[in-house]
């Protein structure tokens, strides 16, 4: 599967659908190429991978007490580092990332996750190596 994005539900926007054109275009190129016999080269591609699904802050009631700080809000896949704004809670208190590691989040804020308690995903990068591929035709 694909998924291109950000963008709301239910909304289709002409950017992201020709993203998605393009990248569905790339890998039915990839296919007509490999079933020619074409080789493709070793390769190391740099990808994110998803370690732990972070909620809000929440009181003992499990009623969100905080939001996305605004210096987080639309920042996905850039680097989260100890100290940077986590959430803003609803008296105006900053909640502060405390790991060790930076993080790349994702799916920062997004609506299809409140109902699943993601206020975003914690992502680290991992470099994936592929070996010389060719069709064994």
């Amino acid at each position: 599967g694909v998924e291109v994005g950000p963008q709301p539900q239910g909304v289709i926007r002409a950017d992201i659908l020709e993203k998605m054109r393009k990248i569905v275009r790339h890998g039915l190129d990839f296919v007509q190429l490999f079933n020619k016999g074409q080789e493709f080269p070793p390769c190391t591609i740099e990808v994110y991978k998803i370690m732990e699904k972070v909620d809000y802050p929440r009181n003992k009631n499990d009623e969100v007490i905080a939001i996305i700080h605004p210096k987080l809000q639309d920042q996905d896949w850039q680097p989260l580092n100890k100290g940077d704004p986590l959430f803003l809670t609803l008296d105006g208190e900053t909640i502060e990332y405390k790991g060790d590691n930076t993080v790349y989040p994702a799916f920062i804020n997004e609506a299809a996750y409140y109902e699943k308690k993601h206020a975003f995903v914690k992502t680290v990068k991992v470099k994936l190596t592929a070996e010389l591929l060719r069709s064994q035709t």
